[in-house]
C-alpha cells in the first residue's frame, strides 16, 4: 500500500468517506496517508455520528482562526477562548471545509458559551469565519439557524455554489427571500416541515432554482396541526418538471384533501425516485402516472392493481419496488391481481434489486414466484408478504406449503440474493428452517428479517446462532412488523 501514489489513495478513501471510524484508523498510518485523508474528512465535518458537543478539540481548532481583533472583542464580552499552544496548525484544516451545520455547530458552540447572549456571539464570528474561509458551499444544514448569512462579507459568492439545503418552514419567509436572491443552484432541497404556517419564502427559492433535481419534504410537528400547508408549497414543484429526478414525501398527521398531489404527479415526468409516506391516494389516479426514467417507486396504501399499472407504465428501468399494499379480506380478484402483479414485475423489471410481494401458497402463485427469481437475476432483496386469505385458511402452516417455498428459494434464488424479509405468519418448523440453511451454504451470507414470535424461542435462537457461526446467516433480526417493510 506505500507504493500508490496520493492520487490513488485520494479515491480509495474517498470510497470510506462515510465510515469515519476507518478514515480515523487510516489517519494515523503515515503522513501520506494523513495529509490525503484530513481534506476527506473536513470536506464535511459535522457529518459523523460522533458527539460533538464532547468534542472540544474542535471548538479549539475552529477558534484558532479567529484574528485578534475578534479574539479581543470577544474577551471583553467575557467569553473565555482556548489558550493557543501553537503558533499554528498542521493543516489549513478550514480550507477543506465545503459545508455548515447549524444545530452541530451550536453543540460545538455550547463547550465556550455559558449563556444565551454569548452563544449568540460566537455564532456570529464562527459564520461569518467559516463563510470567509471556506472556498465554497456545497453543502448547509440551517435547521435552528439565528443569523442571516447572506449579510456576511463574501456571502453572495460562497453561497452561489450552495448545491444542498436542509431547512425547516418554521423559519420566516424573509430569510428564504434573502437566500433566493444569492442560491439559484441548490440541486437537493429536503425541507422539516415543523409549521402549518404558509411559507412563501420557500416556494420562492424552490421557483428560482435552475436545476433542481432532488426534493424532500418531512411533516415534524409536535402537535396535530389542522391548517393546510402544502397547498402554497407542491404546485410550485410543477415548473421544475424538467431537471426533478426525485420525490420523497413523508406526511404526518394528514387530514386534508390530497387533490393537490394528484396534480402535481403526473407533471413530474422525469422522475426517477418516488416516495410517499403514509398518506393514501386515489388509486384510479395514480394507474394513469407515466415515469419512463423510474428506478424506485415506494408507495403505502396502494392496491396491487394499482402498483401493476404503474410497473407497466415504467420504462423498465426499476431497481426498487417498495410498497405496502392493501386489499379487502372478502376481494374476490385477489389471486389473479397478484398473478398478474407477479408476471408484470419479471417481465417489465429486468434490473430489480428489491422487491415486495404478495403472494398467495397456491401452485399458480408458487410457479409464477419461482419464474421471477429466475427471470429477476439482480435481485439482492425481497419481502414476501402472505395473502391474508392464506392466514385464515391456514394454508400456509401446511408442510406441503411450508416446503414447497423454501425449496424455491433454494433451487431458483438469483445469486445477488442475499435479504429475505418476512412479514408475519411464516413460522418454519425447525427441521425444514435447518434444511434450508444447510442447502444454502456456499451462497453470500444471508440476512433474514422476520416479525414472527416464534424465532425467539430457545430452540430457534440456538439454532439461528450455529448458523450465523457457519458464515451462513449474516443477521437474523426479529422485529416489530412495521420494520420488516424496507
Amino acid at each position: 500500500m506505500f507504493k500508490l501514489n496520493k492520487d490513488v489513495l485520494f479515491l480509495l478513501f474517498k470510497e470510506l468517506q462515510d465510515d469515519s471510524k476507518s478514515l480515523f484508523s487510516c489517519l494515523m498510518v503515515n503522513r501520506l496517508w494523513c495529509e490525503t485523508i484530513i481534506p476527506i474528512l473536513w470536506r464535511n465535518p459535522w457529518r459523523y455520528n460522533i458527539d460533538y458537543n464532547k468534542k472540544s478539540y474542535l471548538f479549539y481548532i475552529i477558534t484558532f482562526y479567529f484574528t485578534e481583533d475578534v479574539k479581543d472583542f470577544l474577551r471583553i464580552q467575557g467569553i473565555e477562548l482556548p489558550l493557543n499552544s501553537c503558533q499554528s496548525l498542521l493543516f489549513d484544516y478550514l480550507s477543506f471545509c465545503r459545508s455548515i451545520n447549524v444545530s452541530i455547530i451550536n453543540n460545538i458552540i455550547s463547550i465556550g458559551a455559558p449563556s444565551a447572549y454569548d452563544e449568540f456571539l460566537l455564532q456570529q464570528e464562527i459564520y461569518s469565519l467559516l463563510i470567509r474561509k471556506c472556498p465554497e458551499l456545497k453543502y448547509l444544514d440551517m435547521i435552528k439557524i439565528k443569523h442571516q448569512l447572506f449579510y456576511f462579507p463574501k456571502a453572495n459568492i460562497r453561497l452561489d455554489s450552495l448545491c444542498e439545503l436542509r431547512c425547516d418552514t418554521i423559519i420566516d419567509s424573509s430569510y428564504y427571500y434573502g437566500l433566493a436572491c444569492v442560491c439559484q443552484n441548490i440541486q437537493r432541497l429536503i425541507i422539516i416541515n415543523t409549521s402549518s404556517k404558509d411559507n412563501h419564502g420557500i416556494v420562492k427559492l424552490i421557483e428560482i432554482q435552475k436545476n433542481l433535481k432532488y426534493f424532500e419534504w418531512k411533516d415534524d410537528f409536535k402537535e396535530e396541526c389542522f391548517i393546510d400547508p402544502y397547498e402554497v408549497i407542491f404546485p410550485i414543484l410543477t415548473k421544475k418538471a424538467n431537471t426533478l429526478n426525485h420525490l420523497i414525501i413523508v406526511f404526518e398527521y394528514f387530514e386534508y384533501e390530497h387533490a393537490f398531489l394528484l396534480k402535481v404527479l403526473p407533471e413530474l415526468h422525469n422522475l426517477k425516485t418516488l416516495i410517499i409516506d403514509d398518506l393514501e391516494l386515489n388509486n384510479i389516479q395514480l394507474k394513469k402516472l407515466i415515469y419512463r426514467n423510474l428506478e424506485t417507486i415506494k408507495i403505502d396504501y396502494i392496491t396491487i392493481n394499482t402498483a401493476t399499472c404503474i410497473i407497466k407504465n415504467s420504462g423498465g428501468h426499476l431497481r426498487e419496488i417498495l410498497l405496502k399494499y392493501y386489499y379487502s379480506l372478502d376481494e374476490g380478484y385477489f389471486n389473479e391481481d397478484s398473478l398478474i402483479f407477479i408476471r408484470t414485475v419479471y417481465e417489465n423489471c429486468p434490473l430489480v434489486e428489491s422487491l415486495s410481494i404478495v403472494i398467495s401458497s397456491t401452485d399458480d402463485h408458487f410457479i409464477e414466484f419461482e419464474k421471477l427469481l429466475k427471470n429477476c437475476k439482480n435481485l439482492k432483496s425481497i419481502l414476501l408478504i402472505l395473502n391474508h386469505n392464506d392466514v385464515i385458511c391456514n394454508e400456509l402452516k401446511s408442510n406441503e406449503a411450508d416446503e414447497e417455498l423454501l425449496d424455491i428459494l433454494i433451487r431458483s434464488a438469483p445469486t445477488y440474493l442475499k435479504e429475505i424479509r418476512f412479514l408475519d405468519h411464516f413460522s418454519f418448523s425447525l427441521e425444514k428452517l435447518e434444511a434450508f440453511l444447510i442447502k444454502w451454504r456456499g451462497r453470500p451470507a444471508l440476512s433474514i428479517i422476520t416479525s414472527d414470535h416464534v424465532y425467539k424461542e430457545e430452540n430457534y435462537v440456538k439454532l439461528i446462532n450455529k448458523y450465523k457461526n457457519d458464515g451462513v446467516i449474516k443477521n437474523f433480526n426479529r422485529v416489530y412488523k412495521l420494520n420488516v417493510y424496507f
